[in-house]
């Protein structure tokens, strides 16, 4: 036989799900690893600040928005049966501090954020500025995922009382039009059913969404291959998993606080 036989071993489908779990495990345990070491590039980080923050805020205003006026409009003809309309601000403000601004927020910035990160990175890791970059004497890593995910993990937080203030306002309009309440009377209502633990709770939920948007996004954008295609694969697959990772966590967080808030 002429010419030497490829030897290269290449993993089946089962061991390379275990390879790539142990990658992406890698890939989070270094960001412990280099957030503490320094220099920290504090520029990079009030950029990455302003892209995740203040170019997500035309988005959030309208779905926030848009969020607590259509749900207390389903939710008026319900209470409506009973004549128990007067507790919209209390169940309103319920529903929006501890489920839907937290998560809202986070599909909004997984879908913007976690897309523009996975691109973002991944064009540079494809035309290889990452590799100029480890040629230049500069930490790819910290430089690039360090300051993008502390960014979401810092933002987040700030963008979900937001979001959560905005659909406040949102189901007070609608309040106001139809049972004609005032905005003390309205806002008195809503924040006497919240509690420490309802706010405390939404901040662990945006943090650790944040941290989600960031690192997957990052990982996505750092392992991208094969050109443009991997390009739009890695944008596409941060959405995904970003989404699919929130909800997974969404579901513990809440089993969690439910186990707190038991007497």
């Amino acid at each position: 036989m002429n010419g030497k036989e490829n030897l290269e071993y290449k993993p089946g489908k089962l061991a390379a799900f275990f390879i790539s779990i142990y990658e992406a495990f890698a890939f989070v345990m270094r960001f412990f690893k280099e957030v503490f070491r320094p220099p920290f590039h504090f520029r990079e980080f009030i950029r990455q600040c302003y892209n995740v923050g203040y170019k997500s805020l035309a988005l959030i205003s309208i779905t926030g928005f848009i969020t607590g006026l259509v749900f207390t409009k389903q939710s008026r003809p319900s209470l409506s049966d009973f004549g128990a309309t007067s507790w919209l601000p209390s169940l309103v403000s319920i529903a929006i501090i501890r489920a839907l601004a937290p998560l809202v927020t986070a599909l909004i910035c997984a879908g913007k954020v976690g897309s523009s990160i996975g691109a973002e990175l991944g064009s540079m890791k494809v035309t290889e500025q990452i590799d100029a970059m480890e040629v230049s004497a500069i930490d790819p890593y910290r430089y690039l995922v360090v300051t993008r995910v502390m960014a979401t993990t810092f933002m987040l937080p700030l963008l979900m009382f937001y979001t959560g203030f905005v659909g406040m306002m949102g189901s007070f309009l609608d309040v106001h039009a139809n049972e004609q309440t005032s905005f003390t009377s309205f806002f008195e209502n809503a924040l006497s059913s919240i509690n420490f633990l309802d706010y405390w709770t939404s901040i662990v939920k945006a943090l650790i969404y944040g941290f989600t948007i960031g690192i997957v996004g990052s990982y996505k954008g750092f392992n991208a291959s094969n050109g443009t295609t991997g390009v739009g694969h890695a944008a596409n697959s941060a959405v995904v998993t970003s989404m699919f990772l929130i909800f997974i966590e969404e579901i513990i967080i809440v089993q969690i606080s439910n186990f707190i808030r038991m007497p």
